[in-house]
């Protein structure tokens, strides 16, 4: 999902239910405009739908696995099938996953994410309720981020290969007004919308790849604290007579 600066929340830049945009070929479909616009996400509801942990994770692994089962979700996350088809109910309720074509065994129910570029409110237009469920949301994103990434360094020797080198990682510091962030934002979710494929038209040999933008101002500098007084300065002095 992504967020506009002046936003919070979770920001998973991927083609999932907490995704960026539904996914076009490189560079033609865009170029032509023909992806949705976004959609900014204020029903205090679906915000506290999507803010439950257990939904989180399991877009999480509708995410980076693919389609699935309530019974497959019940096993990798160490759930009942019960509690998982509950809550699957519930995210496709407000749009978030969806039925879809699967093995074909049975009477089993398949459930995807649902892509799309959804955004939060900025801040300054969130309801103390609000901002609640988006801390929340951001607490539970921040968290699951960092489980994966150090998942995958602890895994890094371990049969990566030449995907071990896939790392790439940038700490930069940049001056710029509000608008030019907003501009910024806005180039960065064309650029993944650029590389955003059907599966029949990925190449052979890529592999999801997780993306994570943080940008935030840089907090306002503190006057330094007065350095105590040593003791001569504070003992009265007293004229000789």
């Amino acid at each position: 999902m992504t967020k506009r600066p002046g936003a919070t929340g979770a920001a998973h830049a991927d083609d999932s239910a907490s995704g960026t945009a539904s996914s076009t070929a490189p560079g033609s479909a865009l170029r032509q405009g023909s992806h949705p616009p976004p959609e900014e996400l204020t029903d205090l509801r679906l915000l506290k739908a999507l803010a439950q942990p257990r939904r989180q994770q399991m877009l999480q692994h509708l995410t980076l696995h693919g389609p699935a089962t309530s019974s497959t979700l019940a096993r990798a996350l160490g759930l009942n099938t019960g509690a998982t088809s509950y809550h699957l109910r519930e995210l496709a309720r407000y749009g978030f996953v969806e039925e879809t074509s699967g093995s074909g065994h049975g009477r089993e129910r398949w459930w995807r994410a649902v892509p799309g570029d959804r955004r939060f409110p900025p801040r300054s237009r969130q309801s103390p309720a609000t901002r609640r469920v988006m801390d929340e949301l951001n607490h539970l994103s921040y968290a699951a981020d960092l489980d994966l990434f150090e998942q995958l360094q602890r895994e890094a020797d371990a049969g990566l290969g030449e995907w071990a080198d896939a790392f790439p990682y940038s700490r930069g510091t940049i001056r710029l007004t509000l608008p030019e962030l907003r501009e910024f934002f806005e180039e960065y979710i064309a650029l993944l919308n650029r590389y955003k494929r059907p599966a029949a038209d990925t190449p052979a040999g890529a592999r999801t790849v997780l993306t994570r933008l943080l940008a935030f101002p840089a907090p306002t500098a503190q006057p330094a604290p007065a350095a105590p007084a040593s003791p001569s300065q504070n003992r009265k002095e007293t004229e000789l007579s």
